[in-house]
């Protein structure tokens, strides 16, 4: 074949079309709404701090550092200093490197492979056939050598798509890498935000419990004195002291808690449990956002980022396809090889030259081929389902936060006037039993409803914190404003 001819060849084989499926978005969602009802405005409780009204505001966009809603500096020098040490952060950073690398890797396909040798040699001919080999040395020399320089050109032209689809598959994989340190940024972000809002939360607890810790001592002294006067008996004084050892109890899992959050908080932030952290958190020091933003139903496919992995990850899917229609097809070689013979003791030297085409193809390999096809088929199936999974896992979380923040501001309403019916319940027994107006056991009863309604308080005020911190999870976090390889 003359080069001419080789050349018109390797053009018809490069204007070759990619087999296999070309990849198409799914479409986005046409629900309307996240969940049947759902409100534009919680409910609140006035003067109380955690009890403000929140909006949700439609199609407003979220800011990459959302928690800075919370108006709480100490929270947004945690949630910086996590994020540029947490180790699992740094894992996700790597991973993408690697995946970019991957693609560099399959597009080197593209072009031709270059090699280049040099062989030499040292010889002596045998003295039988020596004055022959040698009769042009002038040296008369039975000692020769070979230096042979040489480069090798091959390529493979892409005649069906199977580079094409490699280089299609592996993008696909860096995808999936991107939106997974999209994701780990914004899981990272809200889980050292929600371990602040639950330190914040267990100090409230502790502090409400210490109070009671100090009314149920109070009134055991009151208790004792009056025994000593003999207005009360023996058994009004051990049930007391029972109600205090009660109350006192509750106190120990309660700092448990507050220092396992502690070392929470500290290993996001990439440090070891004895590095303890500088912020701490208070209900008091944050403050509650009343205007959320809420992504529409149609752009939730575009800012989730474990959506967009999936979606990723249903690309390369498709890509599979290709690459294993491409491998039961034939497949070309072009070589060509060029060099210089040069030999020690002889005038002159030697050029040569090649140039080839192969092809191959696979006849049986007892149907192997045809089953990856099909498998690869099948694992397409599987990654729509798994994308079609993941968009109503979407949408239910921001339903479930939705409808969380509507249901936890309602109880937090209630809970306020409980906790301050209980209050006053307990100061008007408490006063009756010293007029002896009202028994011991009514004491305690009011005093068990005013510990308790006072905890569910608190709880319910951190409940309302960390229903905000879940929807703004739930709707994306905001990545897509950040600078640097995830927003890209």
């Amino acid at each position: 074949m003359t080069p001419r001819a080789l050349t018109l060849a390797a053009a018809l084989l490069l204007a070759g079309c990619a087999v296999g499926p070309d990849f198409r978005r799914p479409a986005p969602p046409t629900a309307g709404a996240y969940a049947a009802g759902q409100r534009t405005t919680t409910s609140g409780v006035a003067d109380l701090p955690g009890g403000e009204v929140q909006h949700f505001v439609e199609g407003r966009d979220i800011p990459a550092e959302w928690w800075t809603v919370f108006r709480c500096k100490p929270l947004d020098d945690l949630v910086a200093s996590a994020l540029s040490a947490n180790p699992d952060l740094k894992a996700a950073e790597a991973a993408l490197n690697v995946a970019r690398e991957n693609v560099l890797i399959q597009r080197a396909a593209y072009f031709p492979a270059v090699a280049g040798s040099v062989a030499a040699s040292r010889h002596r001919t045998p003295n039988l056939i020596s004055p022959f080999v040698t009769q042009s040395s002038p040296e008369g020399s039975a000692y020769y050598g070979y230096y042979t320089p040489q480069v090798t050109v091959s390529y493979a032209p892409d005649v069906f798509g199977l580079t094409r689809r490699s280089v299609e598959g592996a993008k696909a994989q860096e995808g999936q890498a991107r939106f997974q340190l999209a994701a780990a940024h914004v899981a990272l972000s809200a889980n050292v935000v929600g371990a602040a809002i639950q330190e914040a939360s267990l100090r409230a607890q502790i502090e409400t419990t210490r109070e009671l810790i100090a009314l149920n001592t109070r009134t055991l002294d009151i208790d004792r004195a009056r025994y000593a006067l003999g207005d009360i008996s023996r058994m009004d004084v051990a049930a007391q002291e029972l109600q205090l050892a009660q109350v006192a109890a509750t106190l120990p899992p309660l700092l448990k808690q507050l220092a396992q959050q502690r070392h929470l908080l500290t290993a996001l932030a990439g440090r070891f449990p004895s590095e303890d952290l500088a912020q701490q958190f208070d209900l008091s020091s944050l403050q509650l956002p009343q205007e959320l933003p809420l992504s529409l139903p149609s752009q939730i496919v575009e800012r989730r980022p474990d959506v967009r992995q999936a979606e990723e990850n249903l690309h390369q899917a498709s890509a599979r396809i290709g690459v294993a229609m491409a491998n039961r097809l034939p497949s070309l070689a072009l070589t060509a090889d060029m060099g210089r013979l040069t030999v020690t003791g002889l005038s002159g030297a030697g050029a040569f030259w090649d140039v080839g085409i192969a092809v191959t193809q696979v006849i049986f390999q007892g149907g192997a081929l045809k089953h990856q096809e099909d498998a690869a088929r099948a694992a397409y199936v599987q990654a729509a389902e798994q994308y079609r999974s993941t968009v109503l896992a979407a949408f239910q979380n921001v339903a479930d936060a939705l409808t969380a923040l509507e249901q936890d501001a309602d109880a937090l309403k209630s809970l306020a006037a409980a906790a301050n019916s209980a209050k006053a319940l307990l100061e008007l027994t408490d006063r009756q039993r010293v007029e002896g107006q009202a028994s011991k056991l009514a004491v305690l009863n009011a005093e068990q409803a005013y510990r308790q309604a006072a905890l569910a308080l608190v709880q319910a005020r951190a409940a309302r914190y960390a229903d905000t911190v879940a929807l703004f999870q739930a709707v994306g976090g905001g990545w897509w404003n950040r600078e640097g390889a995830t927003a890209q």
